[in-house]
């Protein structure tokens, strides 16, 4: 398996993650900064929130490593939490901005 196809399917089981107050998935939040996989199996994930203080933080970040480990051909999973850029509404894929309400 390439590491397009592993970065395909990565990107489903990210769909796959919510935030519990938020009834889009954290890939269409726009919440995942970026993705890195190496020809040996390891990912590294540069993901925020769309608050620093959210309390579903450690839940959330914890199901996006687990998942993520879950992909065939994964060997481990590393989630950064980054602030940097903040998160805004603008990051949101059509599909989220129109399930929330803001188109």
């Amino acid at each position: 398996m390439n590491t397009f196809e592993i970065e395909e399917r990565i990107v489903s089981v990210l769909k796959t993650v919510y935030d519990p107050e938020i009834p889009v998935n954290v890939y269409d939040l726009g919440l995942i900064y970026k993705i890195d996989v190496t020809d040996e199996g390891d990912v590294t994930i540069d993901m925020t929130l769309t608050a620093p203080n959210c309390p579903a933080a450690d839940f959330i970040v914890e199901d996006v490593r687990l998942k993520v480990e879950g992909v065939t051909g994964i060997k481990s999973a590393t989630v950064n939490l980054v602030f940097e850029p903040f998160w805004s509404q603008d990051m949101m894929s059509e599909e989220a901005k129109l399930e929330l309400g803001f188109l």
